[in-house]
């Protein structure tokens, strides 16, 4: 998705990286997030699981909205919600500062990226630098 923001792919690859998002970013996260759960990690629980439901929502978002499910949606329910995520993954972020520098970079990154596509969708500027916040993001987490 992030390729698409940056302007580095096509728009005609959305239902392929949503669909990927929704079974990889989405059920896979959620599921890891259990695991961590069981093994007494709660953060990694927090957020493997809060992630993978965002990638559900956003898939099942987008797709409602292309399906014109969601007629009088607007620029602002993005805005609040990629707002709603980047405070979530700030004060995740503040936990890491306990836990490893690499998380740090991680949701750090993650915080940026979430500001930037909610003020992406006043600027489409701001939201090709989104892309490449997102780019650099997904890098840092591997």
């Amino acid at each position: 998705l992030n390729f698409e923001n940056a302007g580095i792919s096509e728009k005609t690859l959305l239902n392929l990286v949503l669909s990927h998002g929704l079974f990889y970013g989405g059920a896979a996260q959620f599921a890891a997030g259990m695991w961590e759960f069981w093994t007494g990690n709660t953060f990694g629980a927090s957020a493997f699981t809060s992630y993978g439901a965002f990638w559900i929502s956003l898939a099942a978002f987008i797709w409602a909205h292309q399906a014109d499910l969601f007629a009088g949606a607007q620029e602002i329910d993005m805005f609040i919600y990629f707002m709603v995520w980047g405070a979530f993954s700030a004060l995740l972020w503040i936990i890491t500062f306990r836990i490893n520098k690499a998380l740090v970079v991680v949701f750090g990154s993650l915080v940026l990226l979430f500001l930037l596509l909610a003020i992406g969708e006043y600027s489409t500027g701001v939201h090709k630098a989104a892309g490449y916040v997102g780019l650099f993001c997904g890098g840092s987490a591997i």
